[in-house]
């Protein structure tokens, strides 16, 4: 067990300053790093080439030069399991503290055998071959896309919003109203959205600007639905971060998830999703790959992404995760998402309290998010204050103590 020094990305979308957690917390992990008057977006806690993490106690050393020295700490069955991105001390997983301004780009991760495909194609642009589920734990109030809305929502829309409706085919609308059977939605929904964008820049220009001259003319007695009212201000917020781009439409596509602190989403291959605000513990397999169509400036790879999706759709809440214990320790929940790479224990402790940690067998990462307290293990104590990251090996019990008061998330691999 040690403590890691992460590293900071600084994205355009990131908060600003001190009102990033990326950076607040870097602040206290990072030796040296001072706060600018610009935004950071990401906190990286792992092995990921792009930014990767460094032993406090030698910050020359990378944690993936160290591990690939010391197999013991990421445990032979975790090796087994995931050759390809163990074999040089990396982690099966990256840990992320997200701080969002500013909205994301719409995306989706690419399944593994898509990500091996479109690797071998376009390295420049996809430069690893792994795939990338994704799950999202709020730290605050959070907004985001994720996954398409139930069809009859999106007919609504299509039949009362004229703008969006001027994208479409009559056919693929009426293909997507008429289906019965969840092919025939999946089938329908693909068309309306390959019309929308797949638009020539024209078209998004003109429909884009009739929108949100409409919008924001408008007042808010003119909208009696709240959701429609919710829609509209978003559709104004997202233009004014992405003059004219087609994203915007996707307000009227794409469920919008709210996460209160604690609550969590998961985001699978193959899905569309885009971070809209707020802080965020983020856990993925450790891969990079991301195929965009919107909300960016970034290549905009609309063919792939419009045949990539699976085009489920459900409802907001259908998104959220359930918690479980781990094996009874106080104060301690788990978000276990359907894949194998990584889990997110959280835990809260107030008044002093402690919770014992059995071990497992693979490699974690720790991040205090507030207060302050210990953990110990059977031959060391490290403290614990709010932004500092640490590294605990496999096979390794720990007992996590408050004082007084403590909160904090453990990203783990256990086969």
């Amino acid at each position: 067990m040690f403590k890691i020094i992460p590293g900071i990305q600084s994205y355009d979308w990131g908060k600003i300053g001190r009102q990033s957690k990326a950076a607040t917390f870097a602040e206290v992990s990072i030796p040296g790093f001072k706060i600018e008057d610009k935004p950071y977006a990401e906190l990286w806690m792992g092995t990921h080439d792009q930014a990767p993490a460094y032993l406090s106690s030698d910050p020359s050393t990378k944690l993936a030069e160290f591990l690939s020295r010391n197999p013991d700490q990421v445990g032979q069955k975790v090796k087994d399991a995931f050759k390809e991105t163990t074999s040089d001390g990396g982690l099966p997983f990256l840990f992320k503290v997200l701080a969002i301004e500013k909205a994301l780009s719409v995306q989706a991760h690419p399944n593994k055998k898509l990500a091996e495909q479109l690797h071998k194609a376009r390295p420049d642009v996809y430069k690893d071959s792994n795939h990338k589920p994704e799950m999202a734990i709020a730290l605050t109030e959070f907004n985001g896309f994720c996954g398409f809305r139930p069809k009859d929502q999106i007919v609504n829309f299509l039949e009362n919003v004229k703008e969006l409706r001027a994208f479409v085919e009559n056919k693929h609308v009426n293909d997507l109203k008429q289906a019965t059977t969840d092919e025939q939605t999946r089938g329908a929904l693909k068309n309306v959205f390959r019309n929308i964008m797949s638009a020539s820049e024209n078209k998004i220009a003109d429909l884009t600007k009739a929108i949100v001259d409409r919008y924001s003319n408008q007042s808010g007695e003119d909208v009696s639905d709240e959701n429609v009212y919710l829609v509209r201000q978003l559709v104004l917020t997202l233009n004014e971060q992405f003059p004219g781009d087609i994203g915007i439409f996707c307000a009227f596509l794409l469920n919008v998830v709210h996460l209160k602190p604690g609550e969590s989403v998961f985001l699978k291959a193959d899905d569309p999703h885009a971070y809209i605000s707020g802080d965020i513990m983020e856990c993925m397999a450790t891969s990079n790959n991301v195929v965009r169509a919107g909300l960016t400036p970034k290549l905009r790879d609309v063919d792939t992404l419009v045949n990539m999706l699976t085009y489920e759709s459900a409802t907001a809440d259908a998104q959220l995760m359930d918690t479980k214990s781990l094996d009874g320790a106080a104060g301690t929940v788990v978000y276990d998402p359907p894949i194998d790479e990584f889990s997110v224990a959280r835990v809260t402790l107030s008044n002093g309290k402690s919770t014992e940690h059995r071990a497992l067998n693979g490699p974690s990462v720790i991040v205090v998010v507030s207060g302050s307290g210990s953990i110990e293990t059977d031959s060391q104590t490290e403290t614990l204050r709010k932004g500092e990251v640490l590294f605990v090996g496999a096979d390794t019990p720990a007992v996590i103590k408050a004082s007084p008061d403590i909160e904090l998330y453990r990203a783990f691999v256990e086969v």
